[in-house]
């Protein structure tokens, strides 16, 4: 199942689509939000986007917005990945790794290259963190779904397994306990997380695309010369602010764009809100 699941979502990479960029995002979101639960947050989805899109450029996103932010780093990763990146992400979850991330890295290399299959490669990624820091799960997670991306060859990685953290499937074994990479039976639970994952992913792309094509239509009947690149932006992020400023277009001039997108259906309001709006596919 993981396996058909998994050449499905293989199928999207050849075709290049514009859109795929505001769809790993969308699934770093996803997956981060699962990490903060995790690790006994409340952050949900929409306070995560908050935290990182309503934040000045030059403002620490805090706590929640640092986990986004290591998700964020997996899906815009190319692979394979250097020790530094490793580093930082563990500095963004908060975990203090004291060993030598180039070991981790070689390790993970070395099982891409056996040929083992995707899920199981991806377990025993997590598996090795977890051995080497039993209190790095968050950590062990991303490492689970870069050792995934990597073996399947796709660069950017997806993220997939972080989607299902808590999934009631991926509770395995004699006491029905949640999966956690480093248990005895992670790698089936993987191989359950990589076909949820998968599918999500799938049903996502699906909305997001079909989205995708109805902006690329409407582009031809707004006026305004700035729309391109603010297009561009929605085609490339989960979310852009609704008073986006940029050297061509003001925050007003962005407001009026995106009611327009937002009557042609062309873009969701993802916040809720009458203010403070954030749009996306």
């Amino acid at each position: 199942m993981a396996g058909s699941t998994l050449n499905s979502l293989d199928n999207l990479f050849p075709s290049d689509a514009p859109w795929l960029g505001a769809w790993r995002q969308r699934l770093a979101l996803k997956a981060a939000a699962a990490a903060i639960k995790l690790m006994r947050r409340t952050e949900d989805e929409s306070a995560l986007r908050d935290a990182w899109y309503l934040r000045q450029d030059e403002d620490d996103p805090g706590p929640a917005g640092n986990v986004l932010l290591a998700w964020r780093k997996l899906a815009g990763r190319s692979l394979p990945p250097s020790s530094e990146n490793l580093q930082s992400v563990a500095d963004l979850l908060g975990i203090i790794w004291s060993n030598d991330f180039d070991e981790l890295v070689a390790r993970i290399e070395e099982d891409v290259r056996t040929g083992a299959p995707a899920p199981l490669v991806a377990a025993r990624a997590g598996t090795e963190v977890m051995r080497e820091n039993p209190n790095a799960e968050a950590l062990a997670w991303w490492v689970a779904d870069l050792a995934l991306s990597w073996r399947m060859g796709w660069s950017p990685a997806v993220p997939l397994l972080g989607l299902q953290i808590h999934a009631p499937l991926l509770r395995t074994g004699p006491d029905r306990r949640r999966g956690r990479p480093g248990d005895p039976f992670f790698e089936r639970a993987a191989c359950l997380a990589a076909a949820l994952g998968a599918a999500e992913a799938c049903r996502l792309a699906v909305g997001i695309s079909q989205r995708a094509e109805r902006l690329r239509a409407v582009e031809l009947k707004l006026r305004s010369k700035a729309a391109g690149g603010v297009i561009a932006l929605l085609m490339t992020d989960d979310a852009v602010s609704g008073s986006l400023t940029t050297g061509t277009m003001t925050r007003w001039a962005s407001r009026r764009l995106f009611e327009r997108l937002h009557q042609f259906e062309a873009v969701r309001e993802l916040s809720g809100r009458a203010t403070f709006r954030l749009y996306g596919l």
